[in-house]
């Protein structure tokens, strides 16, 4: 059996890595992509896209998507001139945790 202290432990080494963990909404955001586009991206902070042509979601970077009218190009219908991808539309709090979740997970360029 683990007691109190052992659980403090426990939750302080799951939680140390915070670049690693997701609040709720990202963790909605990603159940979200995985359902929606894993066949084709990577939505994870690991792994190959199985498309050839279709970008790891971690890759994207600030300025490709993440501008301010993004979620709202999430509500409209978000489509691209890509012939393979549907277009999708989000209403409000799901775009939102979409948005939240890919800024969570982009990739930084090491500084030199």
């Amino acid at each position: 059996m683990i007691g109190r202290a052992g659980y403090t432990v426990l939750l302080l080494a799951m939680t140390s890595s915070a670049s690693h963990a997701l609040d709720g909404e990202q963790s909605r955001g990603k159940a979200l992509l995985q359902t929606l586009c894993s066949r084709c991206h990577a939505v994870g902070q690991t792994g190959t896209s199985p498309h050839p042509d279709a970008p790891p979601f971690r890759s994207f970077g600030d300025d490709k998507l993440y501008d301010e009218d993004f979620a709202e190009r999430l509500q409209a219908g978000l489509s691209t001139i890509h012939p393979d991808m549907p277009t999708f539309q989000f209403n409000r709090a799901d775009a939102e945790a979409v948005v939240n979740y890919l800024k969570a997970i982009q990739v930084r360029p090491k500084a030199k």
